[in-house]
């Protein structure tokens, strides 16, 4: 009766896990959030539930359905791997050969997240070669190399944008040469869609947004913001945002909110919010640095407030901050983690910091107090971790972790 299927409804919201999938870098609309609540865990942390040994890189983990997708480098092959999210068994791996050397001597391994959108996965290597692979058992559909055919500049840690697909095509920012700053590939085929900006490619990935009514791709190149009709590239925007030294990047992805643009980089140059509000030309409503700095993790948005890490990793630590969007009010700080990556799931921040500890706590402007935290996994952990269907997948150099985020395991 009635009863019977009330109480069936309350175990089944109790057990409730999202099926959501994580098919690219940041999630599914690219903005770092899951729809939450997750289950808590004990204090040794997250219930593990497989590991696999893997090669090199900072490219995070993607998972859609029972599939999760991994891309490292191994001696001299960039390899796209595929796993049962349920159990870690390998479904397939695809390996090609690739000559990429690091000018810094890092870390020779891919850097762009692969995009799974439906039956095929992209991917995007160090040395620029792009492959589309069939999802379900990894056979090559077609393949291009953005150095040889486009004269992509392999900046200072090779070529680290994210693929982004959309209506058919595959976006990316290669920083090529003759007006293909930015290419658009027809998923089918590889075919070039078309080709726009003269800039050089950077380490940001590009976002669909809807701006003043009208569907945009959102780059960050390494000379700034450029907006484009996503359709056909014909530029919308432009607005020079780099820092002066030339040792530098911009890495973190623009995030979008109530026709409001924000970008943000490290190295002396900052945040800028950009309002596209309006019949007016767009404007930056505040445009600096000390606020909202971030060096290579994207910010989290929730309710008007940013979440994110503020300064430079590689010179003394960043700090976890809050600060208020439209004000750029810093509310409050919380140093020590040193760096890593901000998630949003439901009304919770989880951190993945660079030497693999993980944390969660409420996302309030008034304060961050953690309610737990654990080490996860080994240093160094620089790729974000993919929220799927109730489980963290985290990488570092040396292997990919599974962790189940929906309750308790057996006989907890």
């Amino acid at each position: 009766g009635p009863m019977k299927q009330l109480l069936l409804a309350g175990i089944l919201l109790a057990s409730n896990v999202f099926a959501q999938d994580w098919p690219q870098l940041l999630g599914p609309q690219r903005d770092g959030t899951y729809p939450g609540p997750l289950a808590k865990w004990r204090d040794a942390g997250p219930r593990p539930v497989w590991k696999t040994t893997i090669g090199s890189g900072w490219s995070a983990p993607v998972a859609a359905g029972e599939r999760v997708i991994i891309f490292y480098r191994e001696g001299n092959e960039e390899i796209i791997r595929c796993h049962n999210s349920a159990t870690g068994k390998v479904l397939w791996k695809h390996a090609y050969v690739t000559q990429f050397r690091d000018r810094f001597g890092m870390n020779d391994g891919p850097r762009s997240t692969p995009a799974i959108d439906g039956e095929k996965v992209f991917a995007m290597g160090a040395g620029g070669h792009i492959t589309a692979l069939n999802l379900q058992d990894g056979r090559l559909l077609w393949k291009r190399h953005a150095a040889n055919e486009f004269q992509a500049g392999l900046g200072f840690f090779g070529i680290g944008c994210s693929p982004l697909v959309h209506n058919g095509r595959v976006l990316l920012n290669i920083g090529g040469a003759n007006g293909a700053g930015i290419i658009a590939l027809n998923t089918s085929n590889g075919q070039l869609a078309w080709k726009t900006s003269n800039d050089e490619t950077s380490y940001s990935s590009p976002i669909i947004a809807t701006l003043a009514g009208k569907e945009r791709a959102l780059f960050f190149t390494r000379a700034g913001l450029e907006i484009v009709d996503p359709a056909n590239g014909r530029e919308f925007f432009k607005f020079a945002w780099r820092p002066k030294i030339n040792a530098s990047v911009n890495a973190a992805t623009p995030l979008i909110h109530d026709d409001h643009v924000f970008i943000s980089t490290s190295y002396d140059k900052g945040g800028a919010l950009i309002s596209f509000k309006g019949a007016a030309k767009p404007k930056p409503l505040w445009a600096k640095d000390g606020v909202m700095s971030n060096q290579y993790a994207t910010s989290v948005l929730r309710d008007g407030y940013l979440y994110g890490f503020h300064g430079r990793a590689d010179i003394g630590g960043c700090e976890l901050r809050c600060v208020e969007l439209k004000t750029a009010k810093v509310k409050w700080r919380f140093p020590g983690l040193r760096a890593g990556t901000v998630t949003l799931a439901g009304k919770e921040l989880i951190i993945l910091t660079d030497r693999g500890e993980i944390l969660r706590g409420p996302a309030s402007p008034e304060t961050f107090v953690p309610t737990a935290r654990a080490q996860l996994m080994g240093a160094t952990v620089r790729a974000y971790p993919a929220l799927a269907n109730g489980k963290l997948y985290a990488r570092n150099d040396k292997q990919l972790i599974c962790v189940s985020l929906t309750g308790p395991g057996p006989r907890e």
